[in-house]
C-alpha cells in the first residue's frame, strides 16, 4: 500500500518553524494592539463573488489561481485567498458602516493556486490589518509606520527596503491609463501573451510584469505621477511628507502596482532581496472604492497583509528567556508529589513546565534536549524528607528545598 502524502504546495509546520510563524503574527498581533487594533476572524471559504468582483475579473489571482469550486447544495464558493475582500464584506454584511472608525487585525490560512516555490506555497498564511472610515494623509502614514515597527521588531528591517508609489483617484488612474495604453501599443508584439492580454484589460497590471523584454519596454513608460491630479498630489506629498517626519525611509517606485484592481492612492511593499524573485514580504494600500463595488456605501480603506512563510524565512533565531522547568521523578510515589508540585508551578508561575518520570539519568538528559534551565529533583531520600533537589542545569549548582517552598523559591530565583 502506498504511502499517503501531503498535497503539492503544502506544508507540514513542524515544531521550530510553527514556534517561527507563532512569533511573526505574536509580534505582529502585539503592534497592531499598540495602534487600537482589534481582532477579526472571517470564514476560510466566501461565495467565489465575494472575491471576484473586487480583485478584478483580468487578474491574476481572480483568472489563474483560486480554488473554486460548487458545493453539494450548488454554490460556486471559493477558498480564501487574501483577506481584505472578506474583512469588508463582514463590515458591510454586519451593519458597521455607521458605527465610524473600523480598525482590525487578522491572520489564517489562504490559498492561491500557483508554482511552489522559497516562501510561497498553494496553501499559505497571512496576517494584516484594514482601517476602514479613515481617509486623511495621515492614516496612510500610520498603517506604513506599523508595518514598519513589525519589521523592526522583528529585527529584519536592516534586510528590507520600503517601496511607495500612488495610484491615485480613478480621474488621474483613467488618465494615465490611456497615456500608459497609447505608449504599449507600439510595443504591442513585443510583449509577452499575459501582457498583450492585458493592454486593453487592465493595463496597469503590465507595470508588475516579471517578464525580461517587459521590463526593458517599461523603462521609458510615462511616469505615473505626472498623471495625478492636484487632490492625489496632495494626497500622495502629505503621505511622503509624513513618513519623512517619522524617519522612515522609502524609496519612490513609479511602476508599482499592488496586484488588485480595488486600490487607489497610496500602495507601498516592503521588499528584500534575500527571498529570490518574490521579495515583497509586506504589502497593502488604500482601497476608497471597495466597499462600493462589494455593495456598500462609500467608504475609505487601506490596509496590508504581510506572508508569514516569508518572514519566518528571514528569522534566525527567537530570542526569548529560557523558562523551561522539568518536574523528575524517579519512582511511583513520588511522581504523584512531582504532578502536584508541577500543576501548582503551572498555575502560579509563567514558567513552562514538564515532567519525566522514570529514570534519572534519561530525565536529566530530556531537560538537556528540551534547553531547560532547570530541574525539580524527586527521589526516596527527598520523599521522607517532603524536600527536593532544585538542580540550576545551566551552572550545576543545586539546593535541597522543602515542598511547601518550592514555588517562592522559583519565582524568587527566576525574577
Amino acid at each position: 500500500m502506498n504511502k499517503l502524502k501531503r498535497i503539492k504546495g503544502t506544508h507540514d509546520l513542524l515544531q521550530q518553524e510553527k514556534e517561527k510563524h507563532l512569533y511573526v503574527v505574536n509580534t505582529a498581533r502585539k503592534i497592531a494592539k499598540k495602534f487600537g487594533f482589534d481582532s477579526i476572524d472571517t470564514p476560510i471559504f466566501e461565495f467565489t463573488d465575494v472575491f471576484s468582483r473586487p480583485l478584478g475579473e483580468t487578474s491574476d489571482v481572480v483568472t489563474k489561481e483560486m480554488y473554486t469550486f460548487e458545493t453539494r447544495g450548488g454554490d460556486c464558493v471559493t477558498l480564501r485567498p487574501e483577506g481584505t475582500a472578506g474583512i469588508v464584506r463582514a463590515f458591510i454584511e454586519n451593519g458597521l458602516t455607521q458605527s465610524g472608525p473600523f480598525k482590525v487585525f487578522y491572520e489564517g490560512a489562504m490559498f492561491r493556486y500557483e508554482r511552489p516555490q522559497k516562501g510561497r506555497q498553494r496553501q499559505f498564511h497571512q496576517f494584516g490589518v484594514e482601517a476602514l472610515s479613515l481617509p486623511k494623509p495621515a492614516t496612510d502614514v500610520e498603517i506604513i509606520s506599523m508595518g514598519q515597527m513589525i519589521i523592526e521588531e522583528l529585527g529584519i528591517a536592516k534586510d528590507i527596503k520600503l517601496h511607495i508609489n500612488s495610484l491615485g483617484d480613478q480621474e488621474s488612474r483613467d488618465t494615465y491609463r490611456k497615456k500608459l495604453i497609447s505608449y504599449l501599443s507600439d510595443f504591442k508584439n513585443d510583449l509577452s501573451e499575459d501582457s498583450k492580454n492585458r493592454l486593453e484589460k487592465n493595463p496597469l497590471r503590465i507595470l508588475d510584469s516579471k517578464d525580461k523584454k517587459d521590463r526593458e519596454i517599461l523603462k521609458n513608460a510615462p511616469i505615473y505621477y505626472d498623471s495625478l491630479n492636484d487632490v492625489s498630489k496632495q494626497h500622495f506629498d502629505d503621505v511622503l511628507n509624513g513618513l519623512e517626519k517619522l524617519n522612515i525611509k522609502f524609496t519612490l517606485d513609479n511602476n508599482m502596482v499592488r496586484g488588485f484592481d480595488y486600490y487607489c492612492h497610496t500602495a507601498f511593499e516592503f521588499i528584500t532581496n534575500s527571498l529570490g524573485a518574490q521579495g515583497t514580504v509586506l504589502g497593502g494600500g488604500r482601497y476608497d472604492n471597495l466597499c462600493e463595488i462589494m455593495g456598500g456605501n462609500p467608504t475609505s480603506g487601506i490596509g496590508f497583509a504581510g506572508g508569514i512563510e516569508r518572514l519566518a524565512l528571514m528569522i534566525d533565531n527567537i530570542s526569548e528567556k529560557n523558562n523551561k522547568i522539568v518536574v523528575i521523578g524517579i519512582d511511583g510515589e513520588t511522581q504523584k508529589i512531582g504532578l502536584k508540585i508541577a500543576n501548582e508551578l503551572r498555575y502560579k508561575t509563567d514558567f513552562v513546565i514538564e515532567t519525566f518520570f522514570g529514570n534519572l539519568k534519561k530525565g536529566l538528559k530530556y531537560s538537556d534536549k528540551i534547553n531547560a534551565n532547570t530541574a525539580i529533583i524527586l527521589g526516596e531520600d527527598e520523599l521522607s524528607k517532603k524536600t527536593a533537589i532544585i538542580r540550576d542545569l545551566k551552572s550545576g549548582e543545586q539546593q535541597e528545598i522543602k515542598f511547601d517552598e518550592i514555588c517562592n523559591y522559583i519565582k524568587k530565583g527566576n525574577k
